[in-house]
């Protein structure tokens, strides 16, 4: 089933990011109850409630592309996506930073085709800053602004600035960017740094350490629509559908060769 993404496409995803950033604030703002999940990460109803926004939205569009999203997968609700599309959905990317009040928490929509991220929405309710990345291009906007193109900057003749995780920051880590000349870094949370290497304000954003691919499935699909890549440490191409959905070490580059 060829999958055609355009304009109304990309707007009614937009659009339902919002609504799920409205509602995620709507909870931020009030006092929320945090539950522990098996796998000893936090949850809260923001989580739950954005879902129940999103989902819906997803199987209307294209009744027979399956979604795979967090908080259903975690409930044991995960679709067998086979060798064909699907949607990857973390409605609260960076719990950890909204139960801390930290601001840097984002909405992740994505779709994967053949492996790899076609599309990708990531909207952070916080700032009400909102990111494309499709085929029809990668685009940010700002407090409900006009969507202006983003694109990833050439190699800066200095040193790289690279753009790293807030809370899983290790010596692997460290010692990769001592490798590659990245004397500058710069922290941020959840999905937002492949969108800083995205919009050209970093160069590089190694991670060490799981992940699942609905934390990075919209991110990956933002960067390479403007024009970054997502690799293994070994160079090999960054795929998705892995067993369990997890993913293994990888580097985002943004920089152009």
């Amino acid at each position: 089933m060829p999958l055609t993404i355009t304009p109304e496409l990309m707007e009614t995803l937009r659009q339902t990011a919002l609504k799920a950033g409205e509602k995620i604030m709507e909870i931020y703002n009030s006092d929320f109850e945090v539950i522990t999940k098996a796998d000893d990460s936090p949850v809260t109803l923001a989580d739950q409630a954005a879902e129940a926004i999103i989902t819906p939205v997803l199987k209307e569009i294209w009744p027979d592309v399956p979604v795979v999203a967090e908080e259903a997968a975690a409930a044991g609700d995960i679709p067998d996506v086979g060798d064909g599309p699907f949607w990857l959905v973390d409605p609260v990317d960076g719990t950890k930073q909204f139960v801390s009040r930290k601001d840097e928490f984002t909405v992740n929509i994505a779709l994967i085709e053949d492996r790899t991220p076609l599309l990708g929405v990531v909207y952070v309710p916080a700032y009400d800053h909102m990111y494309l990345g499709s085929p029809l291009g990668a685009t940010f906007s700002e407090k409900g602004e006009e969507p202006k193109p983003i694109h990833v900057r050439k190699r800066p003749e200095e040193s790289l600035v690279a753009v790293a995780s807030i809370s899983h920051r290790t010596q692997e880590t460290d010692d990769f960017l001592e490798q590659v000349g990245a004397t500058e870094t710069t922290s941020a949370g959840s999905s937002l740094k492949f969108c800083l290497v995205a919009k050209g304000e970093a160069d590089v954003y190694p991670r060490f350490g799981p992940t699942m691919e609905w934390d990075t499935g919209a991110g990956h699909a933002v960067l390479a629509a403007a024009g970054g890549k997502l690799i293994n440490p070994d160079g090999s191409e960054f795929l998705y559908s892995k067993p369990n959905f997890r993913n293994g070490d990888f580097i985002a580059w943004g920089t152009e060769q």
